[in-house]
C-alpha cells in the first residue's frame, strides 16, 4: 500500500513540474519539409509591435470544394501561428452566406466594399454544382481596418493552382495587412508633374492604394524654372519619386534636379514611354494612327544610369486581347475579342521578390530596354516571351491588324526582350564633370547605396474608368472582363524601393502542397473508399475478436 502510495506522490510530483516547466518555457514545432508555418523574423517584427486587440475576420467558411477547404486550413494554422507570438491576436472565421434571407443584401455590401466572390464549380463524382465563396479577410486594430486577399488571381490556372499559390503568399498578406494598420505612416512618396504625365483620375487605384502605407502627394517640376535649388531642397524630404507617363522634355534644370534627388538617396520609379502613340487614337474611321518616336530629353540621364530606352514598339505573339465591334451598327453590333500582339502579356520568370508568384501583366505599346554597362548591378524584373521582337519607329498601326497571323520563324532569336529593370549601387551624377544648369552647392558627383526600376510603358499604370467615370480597380480591362497583375506589380516596386523591415522579401518564400489528382480518384473511386472507410472497420473488428477471444482465455480459468 505504502509503495503504491509513493508511486502516485512520485507521478504527481512529476506531472507538475512538468506542468510548471510547460507554463515557463513554450516552443512549436514546423515539422513540414517547406517550413511553412515557420514565421519570419520580419513578420515577428511587425505583430510584436501590437499592444491592444489586433481582429481578424475570414469569410472562409460554409459548404465549399475541398480545395477551399485546404485553403482554409492553411490559413488557420498561419493565423494560430501569429496568435502564439502575441495573445492580443484573435481570429474568427465567419460565414456571409449564412443566413439565406439577406445573402443578396450582404452579397451587394461585400462587393462595395471591394470584397468580391467567387464562384467555384465542385465536382463530384460528374455531378457539378456551383458554389460562392468570398476567400478575403479584414483585420481591424485601434478602429483602423485593412482587407486581405487570401486567393490569388492566376489566369489559366486550375482552383487547386490558385490555391498553392495563395497559401505561398499567406504569410505576406496577412503580415503586409498588419504592418498597414499597425505601424504609422513615416515614407513620403511624390507624384511628379509639369512634364504631360498621366492625369490623378487615370491612376487614382494605384494612389489610393499607396495612400494606405505611404504618404503621398504632388510635386510640381514647373517652379524649378524659377527656384531650382528650393524646389531640390523640398524634393529631397521625399524618399520616392513616382514619374508615370512624361510627354513633355525634361529641360537640363529639371533634370539636374531629379538627378540630385538620386545622389541624396532618393528613391524612383520610372514608367517611361519613348514611341507617341495612344490606343484611343486607333479608334476613328481608318482604324490607324502613326506611331512615332517621343523625345523626353531624357537620354542622357538613363545612359549614364546604365540603360537605354529605345523608340522601338514590342510586337509580342502571347498578347493580350482586346474586344472590336463586329457586325452591323445598331442593335446587331456584337464584340469580339481579337489578339492584340502590340499589348504584350507578361509572365514573371525572374525569382526576384518583386515580381514572384505574380500573374500576368499588361503591357500596351511598350518600348525595348537596352541594357548597358556600368557599376551598377541590374536585375531584368519583366521580359517579353521568346516570340517577340521590336518594331521601329515611325510606323503605321493599323486595328487591321488583328487579323494577322504572324509566323513563328519571324521572330526567332529576337525574344526575351526586358521591359522592367532594376538598377541598384552607387549612381553616378549624369552632371559629373559638365557644367551644372543651375548653380547647386550640395551638388554630389556619385549616390550611396540606391536603387531605382525604370519600366518602358507609362500606361502600365493607367486604371480603366466605368460609365459613371469613376476609376476601376488597376488591371481589371472592362472589355474583356479581364483582371491583370498591373496593380500587384506596382506596388510591389513601392514596396521594394521604400521597405525598410525587410517585408517584401517574404514573397519569395516557396511552399510546396501535396494536391490530390482528380482524375485517379475518380477512376479509382471504389478502390479508395474501400481502403479509406472498410478496411480501418476490418481491422477494428478483427482487434476486437483478438481481444475478446484472449479475455475468455484469460477468465475461464
Amino acid at each position: 500500500m505504502k509503495n503504491n502510495l509513493k508511486k502516485v506522490l512520485l507521478l504527481l510530483a512529476v506531472l507538475a513540474a512538468v506542468n510548471l516547466i510547460g507554463s515557463r518555457l513554450f516552443y512549436r514545432f514546423d515539422l513540414t519539409r517547406d517550413h511553412r508555418y515557420t514565421l519570419s523574423q520580419t513578420s515577428l517584427n511587425i505583430i510584436d509591435q501590437a499592444k491592444e486587440p489586433l481582429i481578424i475576420d475570414v469569410f472562409l467558411k460554409g459548404q465549399f470544394p475541398g480545395e477551399f477547404k485546404k485553403l482554409q486550413t492553411e490559413t488557420q494554422q498561419i493565423l494560430e501561428e501569429f496568435k502564439a507570438r502575441n495573445s492580443n491576436i484573435t481570429f474568427q472565421f465567419i460565414n456571409p452566406l449564412e443566413n439565406e434571407t439577406q445573402k443578396d443584401t450582404l452579397v451587394q455590401s461585400f462587393m462595395q466594399r471591394g470584397l468580391t466572390p467567387v464562384n467555384v464549380t465542385v465536382n463530384d463524382r460528374g455531378k457539378q454544382s456551383q458554389e460562392m465563396v468570398f476567400p478575403w479577410a479584414i483585420a481591424t486594430y485601434k478602429g483602423k481596418s485593412t482587407k486581405i486577399p487570401l486567393l490569388k488571381n492566376l489566369m489559366g490556372a486550375s482552383t487547386a493552382e490558385k490555391v498553392v499559390s495563395s497559401v505561398q503568399h499567406l504569410e505576406y498578406a496577412f503580415a503586409n495587412a498588419f504592418n498597414t494598420v499597425i505601424t504609422v505612416k513615416s515614407k513620403k512618396v511624390a507624384v511628379m508633374k509639369g512634364n504631360g504625365e498621366m492625369p490623378d483620375l487615370l491612376m487614382a487605384d494605384f494612389i489610393k492604394q499607396v495612400r494606405e502605407n505611404y504618404f503621398i502627394g504632388t510635386f510640381t517640376l514647373d517652379s524649378v524654372a524659377k527656384k531650382p535649388n528650393e524646389s531640390l531642397k523640398y524634393l529631397k524630404k521625399y524618399d520616392l519619386a513616382i514619374i508615370a507617363k512624361p510627354t513633355e522634355q525634361f529641360t537640363d534644370q529639371e533634370k539636374l534636379v531629379l538627378d540630385q534627388f538620386v545622389m541624396n538617396g532618393g528613391k524612383t520609379l520610372w514608367l517611361v514611354d519613348q514611341v507617341n502613340i495612344e490606343m484611343d487614337s486607333l479608334y476613328n474611321d481608318a482604324g490607324s494612327t502613326l506611331a512615332f518616336p517621343r523625345d523626353l530629353n531624357l537620354n542622357d540621364l538613363f545612359f549614364k544610369y546604365g540603360i537605354r530606352i529605345n523608340p522601338t514598339l514590342v510586337k509580342d505573339v502571347m498578347a493580350t486581347p482586346i474586344a472590336l465591334a463586329t457586325g452591323e451598327k445598331g442593335s446587331a453590333t456584337q464584340y469580339t475579342q481579337y489578339p492584340w500582339f502590340y499589348a504584350p502579356l507578361v509572365f514573371p520568370a525572374s525569382k526576384n521578390p518583386i515580381v514572384s508568384n505574380l500573374d500576368g501583366i499588361k503591357f500596351e505599346f511598350t518600348n525595348g530596354i537596352e541594357i548597358l554597362k556600368n557599376n551598377l548591378r541590374k536585375t531584368v524584373l519583366l521580359q517579353t516571351s521568346p516570340y517577340s521582337k521590336l518594331v521601329g519607329t515611325p510606323v503605321d498601326i493599323n486595328l487591321n491588324m488583328v487579323t494577322e497571323r504572324p509566323e513563328q520563324s519571324e521572330f526567332k532569336g529576337k525574344g526575351n526582350i526586358p521591359l522592367a529593370v532594376l538598377l541598384e549601387g552607387k549612381f553616378n551624377s549624369v552632371y559629373q564633370n559638365r557644367i551644372l544648369p543651375f548653380d547647386e552647392k550640395t551638388f554630389k558627383t556619385q549616390s550611396a547605396q540606391n536603387k531605382m526600376i525604370v519600366v518602358s510603358d507609362g500606361d502600365i499604370i493607367r486604371n480603366q474608368l466605368d460609365k459613371n467615370f469613376q476609376p476601376l480597380e488597376l488591371g481589371y480591362d472592362k472589355w474583356t472582363n479581364k483582371l491583370y497583375g498591373n496593380k500587384e506589380f506596382l506596388m510591389n516596386c513601392v514596396n521594394y524601393l521604400l521597405d525598410d523591415n525587410g517585408l517584401i522579401n517574404i514573397r519569395s518564400k516557396e511552399v510546396s502542397l501535396p494536391l490530390l489528382d482528380q482524375e485517379k480518384v475518380y477512376a479509382q473511386y471504389n478502390t479508395i473508399q474501400w481502403i479509406t472507410v472498410g478496411l480501418p472497420l476490418i481491422i477494428l473488428l478483427i482487434f476486437a475478436l483478438i481481444f475478446t477471444r484472449l479475455r475468455r482465455k484469460k477468465y475461464a480459468r
